[in-house]
């Protein structure tokens, strides 16, 4: 009986589209788990400043939002694997450039804004593409595994970055991190390359415009209350956790415990992301989407934890249940969403999806670091703890939230496997 479910769980790995994926995104996953530690340090090594490190990271995200629209628009029109091999091929050259320059010492501020945007603009290439394709590479019955193992192998690599990024950091400097970063770009694209999966869309009808296929979308995203509910708490949670583990986090490292310990804290809750995955696909839920929703609570314990005691062995333990947690709702947001919006337009829709739930990131970074050197990081931390709580009690709040149906498909495999 074990080994019957465990080979269901496997399942999705024996189509190939899927594994050229699925290694794609680990490969890149491995990468941008050193890359945020590198370039955190890289910035305070160079001024010293929560501000400055907030613009560097602000930049990307900005790029990101404001790009975002079109990438969605882009990924219903053209192959989505090759807008991820542009995307790949775009992030290993912008990566590349901000190693060399912190390793020739050349590195300034501004260069690492203009560096990082262009890397948010590719990041908004991919992240609409990859996430409208993966239904595209396994049968609907195991799409929920096949979410499930995606993310498990993309946070088992990260598992594996996050120490390394910190021990980098902390032995021959953060321009290494940054160079490995761009490398596995290159490798991912290789992989985004090769793979054929059928297509979603009626070649024979004519193509939306550009904003004729934004209207499509937003017309299909504001359809579905539950949908821009979560998108609008997503905003102020995101943002605030985004802001204190991005800029503050580093800072709270370098006063206290270290920045190899850093690492550590977060490699943690990427534990946690894995052992999530692992219950979430066994997990038989019928409101699928409320659980993931509540799930989020746990999120609010390591900015707390910073604050309140800023111990290794506490946040150790914060960020693994914070780990926990956040991927109970990821992997139940990505089900619902495959299982509600059309395949043709799931990529738009992701675009609104995404844009809203990271448009207040670039605001949290840039803030957060003035805000602390007002009132003190403990109170700012836990400021963005209360943010978090307040933004789950919201979407609760909502009853399309509360009692959405988890709708699983008929179990029979549709395609045979390659």
């Amino acid at each position: 009986m074990a080994g019957s479910s465990s080979m269901g769980v496997l399942l999705p790995l024996r189509y190939g589209p899927f594994r050229l994926l699925v290694t794609g995104r680990t490969v890149s996953m491995l990468g941008n788990a050193i890359a945020p530690i590198a370039l955190a340090f890289a910035v305070l090594d160079l001024t010293g400043s929560a501000r400055d490190l907030g613009l560097v990271v602000g930049a990307r995200s900005l790029t990101n939002v404001l790009f975002l629209l079109v990438g969605g628009v882009v990924a219903d029109r053209l192959p989505r694997n090759l807008v991820m091999v542009i995307s790949s091929v775009v992030a290993a050259a912008t990566q590349a450039s901000v190693a060399a320059t912190v390793l020739t010492g050349s590195a300034t501020v501004p260069l690492l804004m203009a560096l990082s945007a262009l890397n948010g603009l590719s990041s908004a290439l991919a992240w609409p593409a990859v996430s409208a394709l993966l239904p595209q590479t396994v049968p609907e019955a195991i799409r929920k595994q096949a979410n499930a193992l995606n993310r498990l192998s993309g946070n088992a690599a990260a598992i594996v970055g996050a120490p390394v990024g910190g021990l980098l950091v902390a032995t021959i400097g953060p321009g290494w991190g940054l160079a490995a970063d761009a490398a596995t770009f290159a490798v991912s694209g290789l992989c985004f390359a090769v793979i054929k999966v059928p297509g979603v869309r009626d070649t024979a009808a004519p193509r939306p415009g550009v904003f004729a296929g934004l209207r499509e979308g937003w017309s299909e995203f504001i359809a579905h209350t539950w949908l821009w509910v979560v998108v609008i708490g997503f905003m102020f949670l995101n943002a605030a956790t985004a802001a204190s583990m991005g800029v503050l986090g580093p800072l709270v490292a370098d006063d206290s415990f270290g920045r190899r310990s850093w690492g550590f804290v977060l490699a943690a809750q990427t534990a946690g992301l894995i052992l999530g995955a692992v219950i979430a696909m066994r997990l038989r839920v019928r409101r699928l989407l409320a659980f993931g929703v509540l799930a989020m609570t746990v999120e609010a314990l390591l900015p707390a934890a910073m604050a309140v005691a800023p111990k290794v062995g506490l946040l150790v333990v914060c960020a693994f249940i914070g780990g926990l947690g956040l991927e109970q709702f990821g992997i139940a947001w990505e089900t619902t969403m495959q299982e509600y919006i059309p395949a043709e337009k799931l990529a738009r829709v992701y675009s609104y999806d995404m844009l809203g739930s990271v448009v207040a990131i670039p605001i949290g970074q840039v803030v957060i670091g003035p805000a602390a050197l007002a009132f003190g990081t403990e109170p700012t931390l836990l400021i963005a703890a209360g943010v978090i709580l307040l933004s789950v009690l919201g979407m609760l709040a909502s009853r399309d939230v509360r009692s959405l149906q988890h709708r699983p498909a008929i179990p029979a495999i549709e395609n045979q496997p390659n």
